[in-house]
């Protein structure tokens, strides 16, 4: 479900029970456009994160931290030194606006009592967290919004903050029955685009509960209802919204399976079907339906710069694998030049001065052929030709298979890198990942910049019989585990033939069960290329039976003796544990 106004109102009303009186203690903006505020409140310290990410803007209390950078932005600074310490007085939304207003009350400089307002909008890729003087003047902003980006309003400091009217919607909560009906009646679409076209913080998944409330079809034009179907409708759509006037919510998330398919403040009847589950609060809510989302779309950003340099390798030995087939495709006749030259010095005895060809028994096949001829040159003379033209194009050949295989190993490792990746999920991961490419010669070591510490860590697993179980996230973390980690005795598992991920399970000297091998397969499986298969191979081996060849990169082996399994890559039965 959208971020609407139905679900800012259930925030809201949350965020003025806990934060209302409370102080703030600090201020932090861990990203370019999140904050994260510190508030002393009588039932203990609070953390609200708010976030203006065009992708995913969310604001919620939660219980975690975030790391700082260690010059804090302007905006973050300017909010320091005017709200530092202040109170929260009220917390409120306008109308069923997606807006909500923090009044904070502050001592400025001398001392006098100020009010400021933070005010946080959640508009999708228009989210911003703007911070307002008590007569209404823009102070500054997470995001400059000029002129030239937008007609309809600057949020720059010094300009005045206003909300923009632009599509004209009326308030769902005042609207009264008469202005109900004659604003669907102006729009002429299906009845469900019409209710949230017309009011303000309506969604789709509300206007469809709606709908399904009065028992009609969302499909229909509002047109075809008749005056006594729009007075139903009307009595429908003030009773769904009847709880938020009230402030009344019930946050609660729908599930299609495992996978968490809507979230609401208010029930959701239409999604009968669906499992739903109610959540504490709506920061519970929110922190399960988008955190851990929000977490991969943060590291997915931050990665992009390497994903350019990888994808852009990855093109140009793509483009060169190619080539060098074409190539090696030019080198199929090398052996008939061969068989030319031999015939030519068994039968070319009997060749005429000037003869253009020359029919022969190939003794090879048992065949005729017709060998083509230069008729300048002797017998011995197109032979020696034929020879040379074998020889080429058997150094070609040659020289070409040693091309193909380097080429084709190092697609192989770029893969592996863009499924590292993938499987990023903290800033250290992916400063692990850059030291491998620097490593490995594909980024350039700043002179300046020292070799950052690195402290990511493989991915920890227990098996359903009380194995550890452990999965490298890249190939640097493959090689500590494989031949650092991992003890003579303890097995290595990997996807056949296909970039993926080391797995180590520590047997301690024990022997593993059937089950410990099927699980340890599906996290090889789950963590490789071919992770989305109905069934992958994988080979398996004491890790003894692992050796590293000299000068290879990061992450590569080799086995000359293993077993293999076929196994699916459903790793949901499995306990993965956070390392401290």
């Amino acid at each position: 479900m959208a971020f609407d106004g139905i679900t800012v109102a259930g925030m809201t009303k949350e965020l003025k029970d806990t934060l209302e009186g409370g102080r703030i203690s600090k201020i932090a903006q861990p990203e370019t456009d999140e904050l994260l505020l510190t508030v002393k409140t009588p039932d203990g310290q609070k953390r609200l994160c708010i976030s203006a990410s065009a992708s995913l803007p969310l604001i919620y209390l939660t219980s975690g931290n975030k790391p700082s950078p260690m010059t804090a932005p302007n905006f973050c600074m300017l909010l320091r030194k005017h709200i530092s310490n202040g109170r929260i007085v009220s917390v409120n939304q306008p109308g069923l606006e997606r807006i909500i207003r923090l009044e904070i009350e502050h001592l400025d400089e001398l001392g006098d009592l100020c009010r400021k307002t933070l005010v946080v909008e959640i508009m999708g890729k228009h989210s911003n967290i703007i911070f307002c003087a008590e007569d209404g003047t823009i102070l500054d902003s997470i995001k400059h919004v000029s002129a030239q980006m937008s007609s309809v309003r600057e949020v720059l400091p010094g300009r005045p903050y206003f909300i923009p009217d632009t599509q004209k919607k009326l308030d769902p909560l005042n609207v009264q029955e008469e202005d109900f009906a004659l604003e669907l009646a102006a729009h002429p679409m299906p009845l469900g685009k019409a209710l949230y076209s017309s009011f303000t913080g309506i969604s789709p998944v509300a206007a469809e509960e709606v709908c399904w409330l009065a028992g009609l079809d969302s499909g229909i034009s509002p047109k075809e209802l008749s005056p006594d179907l729009l007075s139903h409708l009307y009595r429908q759509f003030c009773y769904y919204l009847e709880p938020v006037k009230k402030g009344e919510f019930s946050p609660a998330i729908y599930y299609d399976g495992e996978k968490p398919k809507e979230f609401s403040v208010l029930p959701l009847s239409h999604y009968g079907n669906c499992r739903r589950e109610e959540c504490s609060s709506v920061s519970d809510m929110l922190y399960t339906f988008y955190a851990s989302r929000d977490a991969q779309t943060r590291i997915r950003q931050k990665s992009t710069d390497l994903r350019h340099v990888v994808q852009t390798a990855l093109e140009r030995n793509r483009k060169k694998y190619d080539l060098q087939h074409r190539q090696l495709s030019d080198t199929r006749n090398r052996e008939k030049f061969k068989v030319y030259g031999e015939l030519l010095h068994t039968y070319g005895y009997s060749l005429e001065e000037g003869a253009k060809k020359l029919d022969a028994l190939n003794y090879y096949t048992n065949e005729m052929v017709t060998i083509p001829l230069d008729p300048q040159k002797t017998a011995m003379e197109n032979a020696a030709s034929y020879f040379e033209k074998y020889n080429k194009q058997k150094r070609t050949f040659e020289a070409l298979s040693v091309h193909i295989q380097e080429t084709r190993n190092e697609i192989d490792y770029l893969e592996s890198v863009s499924r590292s990746l993938d499987m990023a999920r903290t800033e250290a991961d992916l400063a692990q990942i850059k030291e491998e490419l620097i490593q490995s010669g594909y980024i350039r070591r700043k002179a300046s910049k020292k070799k950052e510490k690195l402290t990511s860590r493989p991915l920890h697993y227990l098996s359903s019989d009380g194995f550890h179980m452990y999965v490298g996230k890249n190939n640097l973390q493959n090689e500590e585990l494989t031949f650092h980690f991992a003890n003579g005795n303890d097995w290595w598992f990997h996807a056949k033939g296909v970039p993926g991920s080391h797995v180590i399970v520590r047997t301690n000297g024990e022997e593993l069960p059937d089950r410990a091998f099927e699980e340890a397969g599906r996290l090889a499986a789950h963590y490789s290329k071919n992770g989305n298969a109905e069934k992958v191979e994988i080979d398996y081996v004491e890790k003894k039976h692992v050796k590293k060849p000299a000068g290879s990169r990061p992450g590569f082996v080799v086995y000359y003796t293993n077993y293999s399994l076929m196994i699916d890559s459903d790793i949901s039965a499995l306990t993965e544990i956070t390392d401290a």
